[in-house]
């Protein structure tokens, strides 16, 4: 890429080259990069330009209700009464994301900016763009999941913790999705309201130095969500770190993220300045899959979006 752009003339001569290897590099890295981030309870898949951003679920959990409530009890011989494992699929809705950058014409005479930087540019945003689309499903989910399936606390209740899982669990085995902040709260805690070192095994104690939380908490998979900033002040967080997602899902990953055609870029010409708007986009989406309803929230009113 630098040596097809290294110059202005070189970049001038190869600009319709340049801007396809960009755009089919950015199709090949982009689903391996956001896989590699989210893939421990993300599903990602590609799509073609037009195609239907399809995701099956293999069975219902409504299918699953009624497998459990046919079986009864039944004579060695005879007719049994039947049942179907139906499963469903659900659409998620794509849009397409961009931006643009302004190269300077004597950006390029210094070799201050290079073509890489732009696709390094370009990767970046378009995988910070799935994350926020992430957090924003997440925090969507707050508000669909019924009372008896959400607490509000204002720390961690090791007690109510147990008991959404005890819920979640009648649905499945299920896992805790949350931030690292919120992971590092769940540690046994005395009468006093102090954590309970005395309730730790030596190995207990390797792992919360050595990780910071516990990655399984009374045999349930602890997933610690990825945490990032609204901008450079640090001030917000793009997850609410407040917030403790239990699905009980089984195999079936809840965040489901669709690819959907090529990315396209274009350069417009700035003529006052000789200054080029390098502008692209690619269409994305992400969806939850919510159809349980064991889904259970856990608030722990202590932590906070803003920092600080």
């Amino acid at each position: 890429m630098n040596n097809l752009a290294g110059t202005y003339a070189d970049y001038r001569e190869n600009q319709n080259l340049i801007f396809s290897l960009l755009e089919q590099s950015v199709d090949e890295v982009l689903p391996a990069k956001v896989l590699e981030q989210y893939g421990q309870f993300a599903e990602v898949k590609t799509y073609a330009e037009n195609d239907r951003p399809v995701f099956n679920v293999r069975i219902s959990e409504a299918s699953r209700r009624r497998a459990r409530g046919f079986v009864t009890r039944a004579a060695t011989a005879g007719r049994y009464e039947t049942f179907r494992l139906d499963g469903y699929s659900f659409t998620v809705k794509t849009a397409a994301y961009g931006a643009a950058v302004r190269l300077e014409f004597e950006e390029f005479l210094t070799n201050r900016i290079q073509m890489s930087d732009l696709y390094q540019l370009v990767i970046e945003g378009l995988n910070e763009a799935v994350y926020r689309e992430i957090a924003s499903a997440l925090e969507s989910l707050v508000s669909s999941v019924q009372p008896a399936n959400k607490t509000t606390q204002t720390s961690f209740n090791e007690t109510e913790m147990d008991r959404l899982l005890a819920t979640a669990d009648a649905y499945g085995q299920s896992t805790i999705y949350c931030t690292f902040e919120f992971a590092a709260t769940m540690l046994p805690i005395a009468s006093g309201g102090a954590t309970n070192w005395n309730a730790f095994s030596d190995g207990m104690k390797d792992q919360i130095w050595s990780t910071g939380y516990f990655t399984t908490y009374k045999g349930h998979r602890v997933i610690v969500l990825p945490q990032s900033f609204e901008d450079i002040s640090n001030t917000t967080k793009v997850i609410d770190p407040s917030t403790a997602y239990i699905l009980p899902v089984g195999t079936e990953k809840p965040v489901k993220i669709a690819l959907e055609g090529e990315t396209h870029m274009r350069a417009l010409e700035n003529q006052d300045d000789w200054s080029k708007d390098i502008q692209y986009y690619k269409k994305l989406g992400v969806g939850l899959f919510l159809v349980n309803p064991g889904i259970c929230v856990y608030q722990n009113g202590s932590l906070t979006k803003k920092n600080g």
